[in-house]
Protein backbone atom coordinates (compact mmCIF):
# COMPACT_ATOMS: atom_id res chain seq x y z
CA UNK A 1 0.00 0.00 0.00
CA UNK A 2 1.22 3.50 -0.92
CA UNK A 3 0.50 6.76 1.06
CA UNK A 4 -0.66 9.16 -1.13
CA UNK A 5 2.31 11.71 -0.83
CA UNK A 6 4.58 9.16 -2.18
CA UNK A 7 2.46 8.71 -5.78
CA UNK A 8 5.67 9.83 -7.51
CA UNK A 9 7.65 6.87 -5.76
CA UNK A 10 4.93 4.85 -6.94
CA UNK A 11 4.87 5.55 -10.02
CA UNK A 12 8.24 5.13 -10.27
CA UNK A 13 8.40 1.78 -8.69
CA UNK A 14 5.90 1.08 -11.76
CA UNK A 15 7.83 1.88 -14.16
CA UNK A 16 10.89 0.18 -13.06
CA UNK A 17 8.64 -3.28 -12.22
CA UNK A 18 7.33 -2.85 -16.47
CA UNK A 19 10.89 -2.57 -17.19
CA UNK A 20 12.45 -5.09 -15.73
CA UNK A 21 9.17 -7.42 -16.57
CA UNK A 22 10.85 -6.86 -19.98
CA UNK A 23 13.95 -7.86 -19.84
CA UNK A 24 13.09 -11.06 -17.55
CA UNK A 25 10.73 -11.99 -20.92
CA UNK A 26 13.68 -10.74 -23.21
CA UNK A 27 16.01 -13.09 -20.67
CA UNK A 28 13.72 -15.78 -21.07
CA UNK A 29 13.19 -16.05 -25.20
CA UNK A 30 17.21 -15.78 -25.41
CA UNK A 31 17.39 -18.89 -22.96
CA UNK A 32 17.98 -22.32 -25.07
CA UNK A 33 14.88 -24.34 -25.59
CA UNK A 34 15.88 -27.07 -22.87
CA UNK A 35 14.01 -30.28 -21.38
CA UNK A 36 14.17 -28.57 -18.26
CA UNK A 37 11.60 -26.14 -16.64
CA UNK A 38 11.66 -22.94 -15.91
CA UNK A 39 11.01 -24.16 -12.23
CA UNK A 40 13.81 -26.85 -12.63
CA UNK A 41 16.56 -24.12 -13.92
CA UNK A 42 15.77 -21.64 -11.29
CA UNK A 43 16.06 -24.43 -8.62
CA UNK A 44 19.26 -25.52 -10.13
CA UNK A 45 20.52 -21.81 -9.97
CA UNK A 46 19.27 -21.28 -6.57
CA UNK A 47 21.36 -24.16 -4.84
CA UNK A 48 24.24 -23.44 -7.20
CA UNK A 49 24.05 -19.62 -5.55
CA UNK A 50 22.52 -20.59 -2.32
CA UNK A 51 22.52 -24.36 -1.40
CA UNK A 52 21.99 -26.35 -0.16
CA UNK A 53 18.57 -26.26 0.97
CA UNK A 54 16.49 -28.92 2.54
CA UNK A 55 13.51 -29.53 0.02
CA UNK A 56 10.82 -27.80 2.01
CA UNK A 57 13.03 -24.49 1.91
CA UNK A 58 13.40 -25.04 -1.46
CA UNK A 59 10.14 -25.34 -2.06
CA UNK A 60 9.02 -21.77 -0.32
CA UNK A 61 12.22 -20.18 -1.79
CA UNK A 62 10.37 -21.62 -5.58
CA UNK A 63 7.30 -20.88 -4.62
CA UNK A 64 6.04 -24.04 -5.53
CA UNK A 65 4.35 -27.09 -3.53
CA UNK A 66 6.67 -29.58 -1.63
CA UNK A 67 5.30 -32.17 -3.76
CA UNK A 68 5.94 -30.25 -6.60
CA UNK A 69 9.70 -29.69 -5.53
CA UNK A 70 10.17 -33.52 -4.93
CA UNK A 71 9.35 -34.32 -8.46
CA UNK A 72 11.64 -31.08 -9.69
CA UNK A 73 14.59 -32.28 -7.28
CA UNK A 74 13.91 -35.97 -8.45
CA UNK A 75 14.15 -35.06 -11.87
CA UNK A 76 17.28 -33.07 -11.06
CA UNK A 77 18.98 -36.24 -9.32
CA UNK A 78 18.08 -38.17 -12.24
CA UNK A 79 19.68 -36.24 -14.50
CA UNK A 80 22.60 -36.09 -12.27
CA UNK A 81 22.30 -32.53 -11.84
CA UNK A 82 21.68 -32.45 -7.97
CA UNK A 83 21.92 -35.01 -5.50
CA UNK A 84 20.54 -35.37 -1.95
CA UNK A 85 22.85 -35.85 1.10
CA UNK A 86 22.56 -36.15 4.80
CA UNK A 87 23.18 -32.94 6.65
CA UNK A 88 26.39 -33.09 8.25
CA UNK A 89 25.01 -31.54 11.38
CA UNK A 90 21.55 -33.71 11.83
CA UNK A 91 21.80 -37.06 10.12
CA UNK A 92 18.43 -37.06 10.57
CA UNK A 93 17.87 -33.67 7.88
CA UNK A 94 18.71 -34.30 3.83
CA UNK A 95 19.73 -31.64 1.91
CA UNK A 96 19.57 -31.06 -1.87
CA UNK A 97 23.09 -30.13 -3.48
CA UNK A 98 23.87 -29.15 -6.65
CA UNK A 99 26.33 -31.43 -8.91
CA UNK A 100 29.17 -30.21 -11.21
CA UNK A 101 26.86 -31.54 -13.54
CA UNK A 102 24.11 -29.83 -13.33
CA UNK A 103 26.73 -26.54 -12.41
CA UNK A 104 27.78 -27.04 -16.34
CA UNK A 105 24.42 -27.21 -16.75
CA UNK A 106 23.59 -23.84 -15.51
CA UNK A 107 27.40 -22.25 -17.16
CA UNK A 108 26.08 -23.55 -20.54
CA UNK A 109 22.73 -22.26 -20.17
CA UNK A 110 24.11 -18.93 -19.34
CA UNK A 111 26.70 -18.83 -21.58
CA UNK A 112 24.11 -19.00 -24.59
CA UNK A 113 21.99 -16.59 -23.27
CA UNK A 114 25.01 -14.34 -22.87
CA UNK A 115 26.28 -15.13 -26.57
CA UNK A 116 22.62 -13.92 -27.49
CA UNK A 117 23.00 -10.66 -25.54
CA UNK A 118 25.75 -9.70 -26.69
CA UNK A 119 24.61 -9.91 -30.06
CA UNK A 120 21.77 -7.23 -29.27
CA UNK A 121 24.14 -5.22 -26.95
CA UNK A 122 26.03 -4.73 -30.46
CA UNK A 123 23.67 -2.79 -31.27
CA UNK A 124 23.13 -0.51 -28.87
CA UNK A 125 25.65 2.72 -28.52
CA UNK A 126 28.07 3.12 -26.39
CA UNK A 127 25.87 5.68 -24.20
CA UNK A 128 24.16 3.06 -23.85
CA UNK A 129 25.72 -0.28 -23.04
CA UNK A 130 27.53 2.45 -20.30
CA UNK A 131 24.53 3.41 -18.65
CA UNK A 132 23.72 -0.61 -18.60
CA UNK A 133 27.13 -1.41 -17.13
CA UNK A 134 27.02 1.80 -14.38
CA UNK A 135 23.28 0.09 -13.81
CA UNK A 136 24.76 -3.25 -12.69
CA UNK A 137 25.66 -2.11 -8.92
CA UNK A 138 21.65 -0.89 -8.16
CA UNK A 139 20.63 -3.96 -10.34
CA UNK A 140 22.69 -6.32 -7.96
CA UNK A 141 21.52 -4.49 -4.65
CA UNK A 142 17.85 -4.36 -5.68
CA UNK A 143 18.03 -8.33 -6.33
CA UNK A 144 19.99 -8.74 -2.75
CA UNK A 145 17.19 -6.94 -1.29
CA UNK A 146 14.60 -9.20 -2.72
CA UNK A 147 16.21 -12.44 -2.91
CA UNK A 148 14.18 -15.08 -0.51
CA UNK A 149 17.18 -16.54 0.87
CA UNK A 150 17.95 -12.81 2.46
CA UNK A 151 15.00 -13.70 4.44
CA UNK A 152 15.59 -15.38 7.51
CA UNK A 153 12.81 -17.55 7.79
CA UNK A 154 13.95 -19.27 4.74
CA UNK A 155 17.46 -19.25 4.83
CA UNK A 156 19.38 -21.24 7.43
CA UNK A 157 23.61 -20.94 8.19
CA UNK A 158 25.34 -23.21 5.23
CA UNK A 159 27.15 -26.14 6.73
Amino acid sequence: MHLPGDDAAHAEAVEVAKALERLYRMLRRLSQPSELSLTTVATLSTLEQSGPFRLTELAALEGVTQPAMTQVVSRLQEAGFAERRADPADGRVVLVHITDAGRAAIARRRALRAERLSELLEHLSADERLALSDALPAIEALTRLGSPAASPTTRRPAG
